[in-house]
């Protein structure tokens, strides 16, 4: 491993990161921060890991995706290399659509709809049918908050929320509490 990464030459910048469940868990922040790095050498293990003198010399960085363990690093490495390649400029046809996937603003994303309007009974809300972008807007974000607040909380502590946001969250909890009552 050590000749491996001395072949690569790499510049003293460079980031060496170690895939392991041991490591610092994976984000999108953390995904947007690496992609403004000039240089990434992702080391994966295999079952057990890496000798500990590669991860004391080499290492600049230990990343988990996630607490479970899988038989090696490589699938944690290409979801490093997912990640991070969406948020460079031209990885995706329209950069401001990375922007707008779930975890950029910090919320999850809004539900989406296609073709047909109504499919076995299921309509796509009327909203979206209107042609009204800033009411489309306001209910994609509001829906962001509503799926948030349900499937995970724990997210919203690290939003900036604002009066309106937290207004409808409130009212979200009232109904929720009416509707069980």
């Amino acid at each position: 491993l050590f000749a491996a990464v001395r072949a690569l030459q790499p510049a003293a910048t460079a980031r060496v990161i170690y895939l392991t469940p041991q490591g610092t868990p994976f984000n999108q922040a953390c995904a947007e921060a690496l992609s403004l790095e000039s240089h990434l050498i992702l080391i994966c293990g295999r079952y057990k890991g890496i000798d500990e003198r590669v991860r004391v010399k080499l290492v600049t960085d230990e990343i988990s995706i996630g607490d479970y363990v899988l038989s090696g690093g490589e699938i944690p490495a290409l979801v490093l290399v997912d990640a991070i390649g969406r948020v460079l400029p031209r990885a995706l046809g329209n950069y401001e659509s990375a922007q707008e996937d779930s975890f950029s603003q910090g919320l999850l994303d809004c539900p989406h709809y296609t073709r047909p309007a109504e499919f076995e009974g299921m309509k796509v809300p009327d909203i979206l049918l209107s042609g009204h972008h800033d009411n489309i807007t306001h209910w994609q974000h509001e829906q962001s908050l509503k799926r948030t607040a349900e499937r995970r909380p724990d997210l919203l502590s690290n939003v900036e929320l604002s009066a309106e946001d937290v207004a409808y969250l409130s009212s979200l909890k009232k109904s929720d509490v009416t509707s069980h009552a």
